[in-house]
């Protein structure tokens, strides 16, 4: 499948889910890598005007699962988050927020990503570890 064909597949997931509601874009997609962006508004912000952490934990979060998820075989496996940590080293409060997802470990039961949160011009904004479980649907 073209990359084209995997990010228009990967829109189509987020009908009726928190990525929707959250306005999540998918931009690039590749074995081991995903792309994202989300927009720093209502939706996303605390209430003192700022990214709200708790949304670049689920945005971290989506780029890990949906990253573990084109790497498996989704009619044998599940992938379920394990375990998420989290350092926020800036703030945003309005535009874009860019997420990039690598994958650190792909074993046969667990994938471990590294995701980065960075504003429009590139400045660090929040970095994240997940662990996610691959768990045979037998």
């Amino acid at each position: 499948m073209n990359k084209e064909k995997i990010i228009e597949r990967l829109a189509q997931l987020n009908k009726n889910t928190m990525m929707e509601w959250m306005g999540v874009e998918y931009l690039e997609a590749g074995e081991g890598f995903l792309k994202v962006r989300m927009p720093v508004d209502h939706r996303t912000k605390q209430p003192d005007g700022i990214l709200h952490g708790g949304a670049n934990l689920a945005l971290a979060e989506t780029v890990a699962g949906i990253g573990s998820a084109m790497l498996v075989d989704l009619e044998k496996y599940d992938v379920r988050g394990a375990q998420i940590s989290a350092n926020h080293t800036g703030t945003i409060s309005s535009g874009w927020v860019y997420a990039e997802g690598r994958l650190m470990h792909r074993g046969k039961n667990t994938h471990v990503w590294n995701v980065d949160m960075k504003n429009e011009k590139g400045k660090l904004l929040s970095t994240c570890r997940i662990t996610n479980f691959i768990v045979s649907k037998t």
